[in-house]
């Protein structure tokens, strides 16, 4: 069973299940502030998990709570609210962490269609030197739940390519890719945080090579 319609919820779809709820019905933009937004998806996942709780519960959420300069932020507050309701509410959960998604389509104001969008605009980029991000494909999230689930029970799960790309890395990949140059400037700024990933991940992306983004 799978709740919602967008980028996630498509690259699940070739798993579903039906004796488990995947939730990627939730706030999506990580600049959100707006708290009737919030209370849609907590009303919402509410719902869904009180008509199915022979069911286990999915839940997407973020690798942003290891950030120290995000701890104010509304969405991390919200996501850190929603996981303790879930850990009260569910009898059976997973709860999945998530790096910077990446797949096609999906919010404007996700870091690759931002990036990808100022590329093709001309529109100039700054970019922290000293920034890190964790990214995972949609397909990869979909693969890994798909093969791993039996492993995991009532926990939550770190989940992404465990690697720390910095911003130039990934410009360079996404100029390559689209045949464009960037119009950026560099700052000696930004930070990146230690995140700790469990074995089923990284034998998961040893199939990988680092570049590939």
């Amino acid at each position: 069973m799978i709740i919602g319609n967008g980028i996630m919820a498509n690259a699940l779809k070739y798993f579903d299940k039906e004796d488990v709820v995947f939730f990627a019905s939730g706030v999506s933009n990580s600049l959100e502030k707006k708290a009737s937004e919030f209370e849609r998806e907590t009303l919402l996942l509410k719902s869904v998990i009180n008509q199915n709780q022979d069911k286990k519960f999915i839940y997407f959420s973020t690798c942003s709570m290891y950030d120290p300069t995000k701890t104010e932020s509304p969405y991390v507050i919200h996501k850190i609210k929603i996981e303790k309701l879930i850990s009260e509410l569910c009898r059976s959960f997973i709860i999945f962490r998530v790096g910077n998604a990446v797949g096609r389509g999906g919010n404007p104001n996700a870091l690759i269609n931002f990036l990808k969008k100022s590329i093709l605009s001309g529109n100039k980029l700054i970019l922290h030197t000293n920034a890190r991000r964790i990214l995972i494909g949609t397909d990869d999230i979909a693969s890994f739940i798909n093969q791993n689930i039996k492993h995991f029970q009532n926990e939550v799960v770190n989940l992404a390519y465990p690697y720390q790309y910095s911003l130039q890395e990934i410009l360079s990949q996404m100029e390559n890719h689209l045949g464009r140059k960037a119009v950026y400037e560099t700052i000696e700024e930004g930070s990146f945080y230690k995140i700790e990933f469990n074995r089923f991940t990284e034998i998961f992306f040893q199939k990988y090579n680092r570049t590939n983004i």
